[in-house]
């Protein structure tokens, strides 16, 4: 058994569109980035490369290299998985917290967990997606930014 960790931080910005667990939220801010800026699911693909023994995903999927200019962060979920398969891994199970004041995170939290799993080719019981508050502190609280992260465990 392996473990991984990821942690990603995104900052919010007018004129984008919010995509969170490969999920579009109506939002009046969405979080700015390369890719989709995908906070949630860039702090997974981390935490399974991690537990892999693989380079993470600024290495992976550098930002400047057109074709990850505006990409989906599920398309590239689907690559990582591809990557942990191919060291001999399998993944168990995904836990991961997204903190954000807003906007409510709970209505789309099944659609979440139904993408990720389905682009890790697992059941949606091995996904776990979690949210909290930081009861207005910080740049979370803020409304400044969003931060996530995640633990993988995969099996060799």
């Amino acid at each position: 058994m392996r473990t991984g960790i990821g942690y990603d931080v995104h900052p919010l910005v007018k004129g984008r569109p919010l995509v969170i667990g490969g999920v579009n939220i109506p939002f009046k801010k969405g979080l700015d980035g390369y890719s989709d800026a995908d906070v949630l699911v860039h702090a997974i693909m981390d935490a399974l490369l991690g537990a892999a023994g693989l380079k993470d995903i600024g290495q992976q999927f550098p930002s400047g290299d057109p074709k990850y200019k505006g990409i989906s962060s599920i398309s590239l979920l689907e690559e990582v998985k591809r990557l942990v398969a191919s060291r001999g891994y399998v993944i168990k199970n995904v836990d991961s917290v997204l903190v954000a004041q807003e906007p409510k995170i709970a209505p789309y939290m099944d659609e979440m967990r139904s993408k990720i799993a389905a682009a890790l080719r697992i059941e949606e019981d091995q996904v776990m997606v979690k949210a909290t508050t930081t009861d207005r502190l910080g740049m979370a609280g803020r409304g400044e930014g969003m931060a996530a992260c995640a633990v993988a465990l995969l099996e060799e």
